[in-house]
């Protein structure tokens, strides 16, 4: 009677979507975003040559021990990113959401980012 959604396959057809606008330069590469249940992945591509130049997730030897799955998880996350974005010379970035809402964690990611020296 009902149809199942597939979350999964919704997320990326409104990343596909999201895609088609969004693409990283030299000069602006693109700040992806990834939520999973546990983890928040940030990673800044350059998408000419399909390149990520830095990465940054609650997975990292810094943040593993302090931090969950939250929003103070995902705000340093952010902040960290940013860190090594900055140490590379990058300080503009395009903010991909990754067809997620701009809400919760992925809002914090953004804080963190901007907060750490970022321009999006």
């Amino acid at each position: 009677m009902f149809k199942k959604v597939d979350r999964k396959a919704k997320r990326q057809k409104k990343h596909y979507r999201i895609r088609r606008n969004i693409s990283g330069t030299p000069e602006y590469p693109r700040l992806a975003v990834y939520r999973s249940a546990k983890h928040m992945y940030a990673q800044i591509i350059d998408d000419t040559v399909g390149k990520t130049l830095c990465a940054a997730s609650t997975l990292d030897a810094s943040l593993r021990e302090n931090y969950g799955g939250n929003k103070e998880a995902a705000k340093a996350v952010g902040k960290l990113l940013a860190e090594r974005a900055l140490e590379k010379g990058i300080k503009g970035v395009v903010f991909d959401r990754g067809g997620l809402l701009y809400h919760g964690r992925v809002a914090a990611l953004a804080e963190g980012a901007r907060e750490g020296g970022l321009e999006f």
